[in-house]
């Protein structure tokens, strides 16, 4: 409580949302992921920001919501790319802020695609992704035609070789087969 915490999946929105971190006068968290450093994207040169706790549709769907936010936006995207050659138009959420926490938009999607995957990197017990869930089914439980699904890192501790590390860390075919379970 108190504090904002800031998780931008794209350059656009890791400037954005830094410009608005920069100007608020309350605590905030801003969570850079490593592996997104080298991800290329179009910034305006001029100066803009990015309202906290307004989540943001990085791809419009109508036959299921996946919800993430950083780099689980981009493995959601491009499973959302393979799902749509099996024509399951998948709506890709990107959360942008975990506090605040824009439901309404998540809410929203859920309403039109009535399924929903959420989409996290970290271990599924404990992980921010149940607080997702509880809301969608608090919020949309009869827009939903399925259950609300997680994906998941495994639980399992982070290990140090990228073979293993890259076995723990959800990827789009984890997303995919979660998707498709839905149908």
């Amino acid at each position: 409580p108190g504090l904002k915490v800031v998780t931008p999946a794209t350059p656009f929105d890791a400037k954005g949302l830094l410009k608005t971190a920069l100007i608020d006068q309350n605590p905030i968290i801003f969570v850079e992921h490593s592996l997104l450093y080298g991800l290329r994207g179009e910034v305006p040169e001029t100066s803009y920001t990015i309202p906290f706790g307004k989540a943001d549709v990085k791809r419009a769907g109508s036959d299921v919501t996946i919800i993430g936010s950083l780099r689980m936006v981009h493995t959601s995207l491009e499973a959302a790319e393979v799902l749509a050659q099996e024509g399951i138009q998948a709506e890709v959420v990107d959360l942008r802020c975990l506090r605040p926490l824009d439901m309404d938009t998540v809410v929203e999607s859920v309403g039109r695609t009535h399924r929903a995957v959420v989409v996290e990197e970290g271990w599924k017990t404990g992980g921010f992704g149940a607080e997702i869930v509880a809301e969608i089914m608090s919020r949309a439980f009869d827009d939903l035609d399925a259950p609300v699904e997680r994906v998941s890192g495994k639980e399992v501790p982070m290990p140090y070789n990228r073979g293993l590390e890259l076995a723990a860390i959800p990827n789009h075919i984890d997303v995919v087969d979660k998707v498709r379970s839905l149908f």
